[in-house]
């Protein structure tokens, strides 16, 4: 929002057309005792000279890697200029849900052209404008299933990124309803014989990531025989998008829902945030879908017009009856994925595909003697296993002395994997510095 200055006198006028004479007037329904009597400690303004300098001294205490290593759940990819350049346009900047649909004609067709590109890319029916991101998508799946079905419980793999499950837990015991945990195999995957045992009459939904938080990619179509055959719903979580391009779409291999992250589609990490959620499901499910849908229709005139549409299951319309409480969506992010898959196009994305799965490949033999899961077919994460604690740290410290961010210190999230490093290669790291991150891993574990 532009700031639109104004002087005493407009100040006056405004204040004298609401019946106040000073802006303390504006907070008289605040109890005396609880409003602030004493300025605010603050610094002396600055000219806008004098702060740019101030900021540009703060930030140059950042470390500013020249490569990373570091991915679970938010990567590094390229992001073409042209991203940036439409989503600044003011007219989708401050982009917020189009209620009027005879005046949001573009930010309308924008979203639904990127829930047309999700549909395309999951194999699914029907995809809503998105919601905040992908653990909370996730957690918006599994309340589908328990809705749908009229179960109680709903079944995860550990293989699932760990803050995804922490989220469907928060969400599930707000309903006082059951989530099982199924360990992680031998191989790195979800050990599908006991996820087979864990299955019952009150399961309600399986929810899976493929590929998972380790790396590996998941035999959905077991997972989803499972399911199907104890009449609960699949979903299939995918935390880097650009996956999509080779990987099989979870909609063909049986899902029922697709949840994702969608911050690969031309979202930068900025720090962890703004994400975007994507949310997709199969005909039957789209009723109980959360959050906004787009839809396409034809005016009196004939004229192809867009608008949203199901509004009846929103919480605006029937707060009780809602499927959700989200009552907007990341339209910003959703626009900046749009616009990236446009970029990009159908070859585009198989292309960074193949670049992210070459890559991650050639550093994953190149370290083959660290590997702790084998037999696993990987896109562009695995995980490597130091001798000792030391070692790893020892590791760490060179490669951000050379300026590359190290993978993820997996026994925070995994207390069985220790002195494991989760890696992430995309098509951001070139082949010297794949070959320097290997070279110092290597001299660090003898």
């Amino acid at each position: 929002m532009d700031f639109i200055p104004k002087n005493i006198d407009e100040e006056r006028a405004m204040l004298k057309d609401i019946g106040i004479v000073s802006i303390k007037g504006l907070f008289a329904d605040i109890p005396e005792e609880i409003q602030k009597k004493a300025q605010l400690n603050l610094p002396e303004p600055l000219s806008e000279l004098q702060l740019r300098k101030k900021i540009t001294y703060i930030a140059r205490k950042n470390r500013a890697y020249k490569t990373s290593f570091l991915g679970a759940g938010c990567y590094s990819h390229y992001i073409p200029a042209i991203v940036s350049r439409i989503i600044s346009k003011p007219e989708f900047c401050t982009a917020y849900t189009p209620y009027q649909a005879e005046i949001s004609q573009g930010i309308l067709q924008a979203i639904f052209e990127y829930q047309t590109m999700i549909c395309d890319l999951t194999g699914m029916d029907a995809s809503n404008a998105s919601v905040y991101d992908g653990a909370e998508a996730l957690a918006e799946a599994a309340l589908i299933s328990l809705k749908k079905t009229g179960r109680s419980d709903i079944i995860i793999s550990k293989t699932v990124h760990p803050e995804y499950r922490q989220t469907v837990r928060t969400y599930l015991n707000a309903k006082n309803k059951n989530l099982v945990e199924i360990d992680i195999g031998s191989n790195g995957k979800t050990d599908i014989e006991k996820l087979k045992s864990a299955v019952n009459h009150n399961t309600a939904g399986i929810l899976i990531q493929s590929p998972n938080f380790l790396g590996a990619v998941e035999d959905i179509m077991e997972v989803e025989r499972a399911a199907h055959k104890n009449n609960s719903l699949l979903t299939v979580s995918v935390a880097d998008t650009s996956c999509l391009g080779i990987l099989a779409p979870p909609g063909k291999l049986g899902a029922d829902i697709v949840t994702a992250e969608g911050q690969s589609f031309g979202n930068p990490k900025s720090f962890g945030g703004s994400l975007l959620g994507i949310i997709a499901v199969k005909q039957g499910l789209i009723r109980h879908l959360p959050g906004r849908i787009v839809g396409q229709a034809v005016d009196r005139e004939g004229k192809k017009g867009y608008m949203l549409t199901l509004q009846a299951r929103e919480q605006h319309i029937r707060r009780e009856k809602a499927s959700c409480n989200i009552c907007s969506n990341q339209a910003l992010n959703a626009l900046a994925a749009t616009v990236y898959l446009t970029a990009l196009g159908k070859n585009g994305i198989i292309n960074l595909a193949n670049l992210n799965l070459q890559k991650a490949h050639y550093a994953y033999e190149s370290l083959k003697e660290f590997k702790v899961f084998s037999n696993s077919l990987l896109y562009n994460e695995f995980v490597i296993q130091f001798r000792n604690k030391d070692n790893m740290k020892r590791a760490g410290k060179e490669l951000e002395k050379n300026s590359i961010e190290p993978g993820l210190d997996l026994e925070k999230f995994y207390p069985a994997l220790k002195n494991c490093m989760l890696i992430c290669v995309t098509e951001m790291n070139s082949k010297q510095d794949i070959d320097r991150f290997i070279e110092i891993v290597k001299k660090n574990s003898s």
